[in-house]
């Protein structure tokens, strides 16, 4: 059967290099025993490592030439793990019975960030995370505060999960050869249970102010409120409000947000 043809529109750098795709499919052990889901398998360079592992997997694939790719060379003697279809249309809970698993896959770099959100939407069912990203984006997600590189990823990702940069991967061992260098990531669910605060309101907090990273607080933040809810103008007046996001712990958003909750007023 013919190779699969990369598709622009979906995103697709095919890996050629099969130490790289064995090294990443490793990165899958530090949470073993439990299920695998890979996303965007393409022409199965890493399902084939994924699957020589004594868990069960199942893969997720959005192209139908790559599904029947698969199907001819990969999975032709045995029960099919394939599932055609869109991951973040998925329901993850209905995968493996409702069991927590490992998501993996070499990402494609223009949803990486949505399947990363789908992730934190589905944190407890999802105790490690690894794969390949764009570089850039993998440093945005280890970034720590008072970096350029720190940001709403940063944030939302390392409230729930503790972020490891494993390797770098060049652009020559891809087909096509993407313009950037890519990055092995795994993440792994800390301890956190309860940010202590409202999850939501956290997010649209940290959203809001790195849309406007420049600006500081005081100002950024007032797109949260309307002319009804807007709070005195002694909540503007702490100290906080004189920094940047970027200058801001994930305990300082925390507090933040309790301090949003408390100071809008009904």
């Amino acid at each position: 059967m013919k190779q699969v043809r990369p598709k622009k529109n979906l995103g697709q750098h095919f890996l050629t290099d099969l130490n790289i795709a064995s090294a990443i499919a490793d990165t899958v052990d530090a949470c073993p025993d439990i299920p695998v889901l890979e996303v965007g398998p393409g022409m199965g360079v890493l399902t084939q490592f994924l699957a020589k592992k004594p868990r069960p997997l199942r893969v997720v694939e959005i192209d139908r030439e790559s599904v029947a790719y698969l199907k001819e060379t990969l999975f032709r003697e045995n029960e099919s793990p394939i599932i055609e279809g869109d991951f973040l249309r998925m329901d993850l809970h209905q995968l493996f019975d409702g069991q927590p698993f490992v998501l993996t896959g070499n990402y494609p770099y223009d949803i990486s960030s949505q399947i990363f959100f789908k992730m934190l939407d589905n944190k407890d069912l999802i105790p490690c995370c690894t794969g390949m990203i764009q570089r850039e984006v993998a440093q945005r997600m280890e970034a720590k505060p008072g970096t350029k590189a720190y940001g709403i990823l940063s944030v939302l990702i390392q409230a729930w999960y503790d972020v490891e940069y494993l390797f770098t991967v060049d652009e020559y061992v891809f087909d096509p050869p993407p313009k950037v260098k890519s990055a092995v990531i795994r993440m792994t669910r800390n301890k956190v249970q309860d940010l202590g605060c409202d999850e939501k309101l956290f997010r649209r907090v940290v959203k809001t102010v790195f849309n406007q990273r420049r600006k500081m607080l005081r100002v950024s933040l007032r797109q949260l409120f309307t002319k009804d809810t807007m709070p005195d103008s002694s909540f503007f007046e702490k100290d906080i409000m004189t920094k940047r996001p970027e200058q801001l712990t994930i305990p300082q958003f925390v507090e933040l947000t309790n301090e949003i909750a408390l100071s809008s007023k009904e």
